[in-house]
């Protein structure tokens, strides 16, 4: 699973270039389960399992990560952009990219010598910031690059003992778990999504669950995990090594509380609960589809999340497959 997991986080796929992730995840699944690719680029699949399942469950990972997308170059050359999904202006300045997958950057703005008073102590606005690619012209540039190019903010893969630093765990870690439910032996039948374009609002989910019509629904996230230096206990939101992180609510859902208490109950599976209602995830666009879909999320604690350098634990990735392979079955008996 996790040579899976490294593979996709090496991969650049922004909301919208999905393609390069879409393509090796149908590579690792094909023959394990019948699927398709929809109008707006998600996967969809059907897993058979030794038993026909009477409850028919979704389980969904989205493929997308945090980008930037160009917006215009200047006659000097360099590039104007925007952020694809939410971005931390921390995240981004003096930090590298990479635009369609060969064209190399890294994020500036005004010399900080340049700047007086007040704006010398601040990062720049969004807006004031550009990509410099060394191209010494406008013409230069427009022959690598141009309006509407995607592109990821660059970061290596590295291990050290439990721990995982990487771009794009969010959510190449629901992708690989995902990934492995699918490939392995299953006691029930279930359904599900590779979805596209959650970073910017839950849109593949959303018509992925109109067109599966499940009764109930798993969402493998990454989530942010603030157990740092620093914060009290009560905002850290969820703790690295303590498990895969159980929602009860957050900014777009209010989570089924039977499947709660189930996934919290399932024993042997070293899990938490996701402390406060900070974010949201592909939930939102799902358990509102149709009449209704009795919903969960489990996610996967990442420190730093949204950056080149997200950290998570390799025993949380482990207990998320764990109690999601646990709740396909344990839904049945509900």
């Amino acid at each position: 699973m996790f040579d899976t997991l490294k593979a996709l986080c090496e991969i650049d796929a922004t909301s919208g270039g999905e393609k390069p992730v879409r393509d090796y995840i149908i590579s690792r699944i094909d023959g394990f389960c019948d699927y398709r690719v929809d109008n707006l680029g998600n996967i969809l699949f059907e897993k058979k399992g030794k038993t026909q399942a009477d409850k028919k469950i979704m389980l969904d990972a989205h493929m997308d990560e945090v980008g930037i997308i160009i917006t215009d170059i200047d006659e000097s050359g360099f590039l104007r952009f925007a952020t694809v999904g939410g971005i931390e202006k921390e995240c981004l300045f003096f930090h590298r990219v990479m635009i369609n997958g060969k064209t190399p950057g890294v994020i500036s703005g005004r010399p900080i010598h340049l700047c007086k008073g007040e704006s010398a102590k601040q990062l720049p606005d969004y807006d004031a910031m550009y990509i410099d690619i060394g191209a010494e012209n406008k013409a230069e540039a427009k022959s690598l690059v141009k309006p509407g190019d995607l592109g990821v903010l660059s970061g290596e893969y590295l291990t050290e003992g439990d721990k995982i630093l990487s771009k794009a765990l969010d959510d190449r870690v629901g992708c690989a778990v995902l990934i492995e439910l699918i490939r392995n032996e299953s006691e029930y039948d279930f359904c599900g999504s590779f979805s596209v374009c959650e970073e910017v609002g839950s849109v593949g989910a959303k018509t992925a669950a109109f067109a599966l019509d499940p009764d109930y629904a798993i969402i493998l996230e990454g989530t942010t995990a603030a157990d740092l230096g620093g914060v009290t206990p009560e905002k850290q939101v969820c703790v690295l090594g303590e498990g895969v992180a159980v929602s009860f609510m957050d900014r777009g859902t209010v989570y089924n509380r039977e499947l709660f208490n189930l996934a919290l109950s399932a024993e042997g599976i070293k899990s938490q609960t996701k402390r406060g209602t900070y974010g949201g995830n592909n939930a939102a666009g799902v358990h509102t589809s149709r009449e209704g879909v009795k919903t969960l999320a489990l996610s996967v604690p990442c420190r730093y999340i949204h950056s080149t350098s997200s950290v998570c634990s390799k025993a949380d990735v482990e207990s998320m497959y764990s109690l999601a392979k646990y709740l396909i079955s344990a839904i049945q008996k509900l």
